[in-house]
C-alpha cells in the first residue's frame, strides 16, 4: 500500500511519517513545500531503512502540484492546514486549510476509491452551552456561533471537515475524521490556549482545575496510522487524546518549575466572565481597535471544565504508548534546550 502524508514536514505530519516507517511496510509519499523546513525529516532522509519514503515538493494550492503528489496513492493522511501564529491572518488560514483541501478533493475525483484520514481538531466542538462536567465525545455538536467565538482557526477546520463530508459519498471516498486534542511534544507549542493567555510579562492562568485534553505527538501519530490502516476505522470520527490527563494548573505548575519562571495571574472563572464582558464591550465601542482577546462566549467554550472521551479510538486498538509524565518530561527538556 502507498500512503500519502500531506504537510509531512510539520509537527504532526513528521511524527506520522516516522510512525508509518516504524510500524508498517507501506510506501510513504511525503508532500512538502519547496520552502519547508526539513529538520524534522532529516533523520529519515538519511536512514537507509527509509528507502521506501519519497519526498515530493508540492503546494496544495496548485492543482497541478496536487495531481502530481496523489498519483498512485491508496491512502491519504491529510495533516496539511493553516496554523494560527503571529502574522497569519484569517485569509491564510482559510486558503491553506479549506482551499487546499478542495484542490485535493478535486484531483482525487479523477482516481480510484481510497481512504482519506482528515486530521481534525477539538476546536470544532460547540461547547459554550454545555454544563460543567459534560463529556466531550464524537457526538458533541459542532460550533454554530463563530461570530461569537471569534476563532478563525476553528472556523477553517470546521469548513474543511464539512467540505470533506459533503463530497465523500459522491466520490466514493472512505473518510476517517480524527479530531486531535491539545497536541504537544518536542518542537511543538509550549502552552495551549486552554491553559491561559500569555501577555507581555504576564501569563493569565484561566484553565485552573480543568482537565487538559493533551495528546503527545507520538501518541497522536499512532492514532492517525491506526485510522489509516484499521479496516474498522472506515467512516468513523474519533477523538484523539491521551488517557492520563493533567489539569491545566498541574501542567502550568510543572512548566514553571522545569522550563522557565513565568509571572502568572490566576483568574477565577467568575472574574474571567466579568473581564471578558468588559473586553467585548470596549471592542465594540472602539470599532475593533481594541482586540477582543477574550469574550464571554469564548470563555464559556474554553474555560468551563469538561471531561473527554476517547473510547471509540481505543475500540480500534489504540493504546497510549508514551505516558503523560514521560511526554511532559521530553517536551520540557526540549524547551529548556531551545531556550
Amino acid at each position: 500500500m502507498k500512503v500519502l502524508v500531506t504537510g509531512a514536514s510539520g509537527f504532526v505530519g513528521s511524527a506520522v511519517v516516522r510512525a508509518l516507517v516504524a510500524q508498517t511496510d507501506h510506501e510513504v509519499v511525503c508532500q512538502v513545500r519547496a520552502t519547508s523546513n526539513f529538520a524534522r525529516l532529516d533523520p529519515l532522509a538519511q536512514d537507509s531503512a527509509a528507502g521506501r519514503v519519497k519526498f515530493v515538493a508540492a503546494n496544495l494550492l496548485s492543482r497541478a502540484d496536487t495531481a502530481k503528489v496523489v498519483s498512485g496513492v491508496d491512502t491519504i493522511i491529510h495533516c496539511a492546514a493553516g496554523m494560527p501564529r503571529s502574522g497569519i491572518g484569517p485569509a491564510d488560514l482559510y486558503l491553506n486549510t479549506v482551499v487546499a483541501t478542495r484542490n485535493l478533493l478535486d484531483v482525487l475525483g479523477r482516481y480510484r476509491k481510497r481512504r482519506l484520514v482528515l486530521v481534525g481538531s477539538f476546536s470544532v466542538y460547540g461547547t459554550a452551552e454545555l454544563p460543567r462536567g459534560a463529556i466531550i465525545n464524537e457526538d458533541t455538536p459542532t460550533e454554530t456561533r463563530h461570530d461569537k467565538r471569534g476563532d478563525f482557526y476553528a472556523l477553517a477546520k470546521l469548513h474543511q471537515e464539512e467540505l470533506v463530508r459533503e463530497r465523500a459519498d459522491a466520490m466514493g471516498l472512505e473518510v476517517v475524521v480524527a479530531r486531535l486534542g491539545a497536541v504537544y511534544g518536542p518542537g511543538g507549542s509550549a502552552l495551549s490556549a486552554r491553559i491561559g493567555i500569555e501577555l507581555p510579562g504576564l501569563f493569565l492562568s484561566l484553565g485552573g482545575g480543568n482537565l487538559l485534553p493533551l495528546s503527545f505527538v507520538d501518541n497522536s501519530a499512532d492514532a492517525l496510522v491506526l485510522a489509516a490502516t484499521a479496516p474498522a476505522a472506515g467512516g468513523l470520527t474519533v477523538n484523539v487524546h491521551d488517557d492520563e490527563l493533567p489539569t491545566c494548573r498541574q501542567y502550568l505548575r510543572r512548566y514553571r518549575q522545569q522550563v522557565r519562571r513565568l509571572r502568572t495571574l490566576p483568574l477565577p472563572y467568575p472574574l474571567l466572565l466579568l473581564a471578558s464582558t468588559v473586553v467585548e464591550s470596549y471592542h465594540r465601542k472602539s470599532k475593533g481597535q481594541l482586540p477582543a482577546v477574550i469574550t464571554p462566549y469564548r470563555a464559556r467554550s474554553l474555560y468551563v471544565g469538561r471531561r473527554f472521551d476517547n473510547s471509540r479510538l481505543k475500540s480500534l486498538g489504540w493504546r497510549q504508548a508514551v505516558t503523560t509524565d514521560e511526554g511532559i518530561r521530553r517536551t520540557f527538556e526540549s524547551l529548556r534546550s531551545a531556550a
